[in-house]
């Protein structure tokens, strides 16, 4: 099930609901120093050298307790209860650099202003270039709020325990939180607390999407249709369409620009492929939609934003709406029960609300349900930094000042996904999955699959090579991952 996240008065209530029940802290200590040692395997080799700070709180048993399990490496510990005397020390251990630091300076309870000493050791840390491993939360850092307390580690990784806490997802938090991952399974009893926004675990895919009947034929499984390409743009055409032949539909259709028809057709063998007009009339057998990789030449809106608009209020088939695009599409109501999703980085979300980017970014939550309030609850895909999938409710929420609904982050991704043509390929796999009748019936289920399908093949194509190009990600995603 997806992770909540919680809040700091909130994590520890589900603690005192643990011990509770007897379960002790020294047993959950010792689970999240495997959890801890588990991913500090990962990250290092046989025979690297790890050094361990801790701190006198729990943060440093975890730190203490993971290094019991760091089988075949060479672990230091430096137990540090006052930075002054800690620091040389610690410079003196890091002379011959470790391949890695797990921090377990400070944890989530930490509520004052760091003094001198402690800003000073910090510093140290960071300064020293060594990738590091926090625990629960980077220290320094607040956990509420994202703030700093004058100084914090900048991680390459943090394991939280148990939930995320809320200010590990502001923006401001990011440069020291890195790569974010959730130890969800430390023997706390089960979280007692609901939000409306949550973490996404791989676990979540576990047997999805469901096998595929053996009598199954390509009539069973869909038939995407995908305007795409323009002049100097024909590249996202082709990426969408074999993204979207890596979800399986039974079929797929690419309409064109008739000026790129030739070299986009070239490319693509079992694609059928069209060039498109300012009306179009689909295959009878279509059932999904994706409208706007490569539509951005001159001239190509007025062909096609008047037919895209009634599409989005018309249509009963689900439509996905990516790059140029969305900015034609009506605002208010589409046709009840249908499906209608949009895939905007932040820039084009800040064209949306007519603001900024950065506006964007200091409130991705709202942000979203903005959106999809003004396109009649639409399922937004808010790309960047932890992907945010969900829509607006169309209520008000207890929890919101804003219009409710769940809003769910993707975990998966890394910087590398930085590239033209990422969101091609993000399009297209999620309309070539929503163009299959049996994963329509949960939607937002079906698009955070392939949300976090896209960030895992990215991850995957990461630990093989640095140098990836985006046609290899159209090529890995759709594959076993986690």
């Amino acid at each position: 099930m997806p992770v909540p996240v919680i809040n700091l008065a909130q994590m520890r209530e589900w603690e005192r609901a643990t011990w509770a029940t007897g379960q002790t802290e020294a047993e959950v200590i010792r689970r999240v120093g495997q959890k801890v040692a588990a991913c500090a395997l990962t990250l290092t080799r046989p025979g690297d050298a790890i050094l361990l700070l801790a701190g006198k709180g729990h943060n440093g048993d975890d730190v203490r307790a993971a290094g019991k399990c760091l089988k075949d490496r060479k672990v230091s510990l430096l137990n540090v209860t006052d930075p002054k005397t800690a620091l040389p020390k610690f410079q003196s251990m890091t002379g011959a650099p470790p391949a890695l630091i797990i921090d377990g300076l400070f944890g989530i309870g930490l509520s004052r202003a760091l003094d001198d000493g402690w800003k000073r050791f910090i510093a140290a840390v960071n300064a020293a270039k060594i990738p590091v491993l926090a625990v629960d939360i980077p220290s320094g850092l607040n956990a509420e709020t994202g703030e700093h307390f004058g100084a914090a580690i900048e991680a390459a990784i943090t394991l939280t325990v148990g939930a995320l806490k809320t200010g590990m997802l502001a923006a401001h938090a990011w440069p020291f939180v890195g790569r974010l991952e959730v130890a969800d399974d430390v023997g706390l009893i089960p979280c007692p607390h609901k939000s409306e926004l949550n973490w996404t675990l791989p676990g979540d895919f576990t047997n999805f999407p469901p096998t595929r009947p053996v009598a199954g034929h390509k009539g069973s499984f869909g038939h995407v249709a995908i305007i795409a390409g323009s002049s100097g743009f024909h590249g996202s055409a082709v990426l969408a369409a074999r993204a979207a032949q890596r979800a399986q539909p039974g079929l797929a259709t690419l309409f064109t620009d008739p000026k790129v028809y030739g070299v986009v057709a070239a490319q693509l063998q079992s694609v059928m492929v069209h060039v498109y007009k300012s009306k179009l009339t689909f295959p009878a057998s279509t059932t999904a939609i994706l409208v706007g990789p490569g539509l951005a030449a001159p001239g190509i809106a007025g062909k096609l934003k008047a037919f895209t608009q009634t599409l989005w209020r018309d249509s009963e088939l689900p439509m996905i709406v990516d790059a140029s695009a969305l900015d034609w599409l009506p605002p208010g109501e589409f046709k009840r029960n249908a499906i209608r999703v949009i895939t905007p980085h932040p820039g084009e979300a800040a064209r949306l609300l007519k603001t900024t980017a950065q506006t964007v970014q200091a409130d991705r939550v709202k942000s979203l349900r903005e959106i999809s309030k003004r396109l009649g609850n639409c399922w937004v895909v808010l790309k960047g930094h932890q992907t945010l999938i969900g829509r607006s409710t169309g209520l008000r929420s207890a929890a919101s000042s804003t219009q409710g609904g769940e809003v769910f982050v993707n975990p998966s991704g890394n910087p590398h996904l930085a590239q033209g043509g990422s969101g091609d390929v993000l399009a297209g796999f999620i309309a070539g999955l929503l163009a299959q009748s049996t994963l329509q019936t949960d939607a937002g289920k079906t698009i955070r699959y392939a949300v976090w399908q896209h960030g895992a093949a990215a991850d995957t194509l990461s630990a093989q090579q640095s140098n990836w190009i985006i046609e290899e990600l159209a090529g890995k995603i759709g594959g076993k991952f986690g």
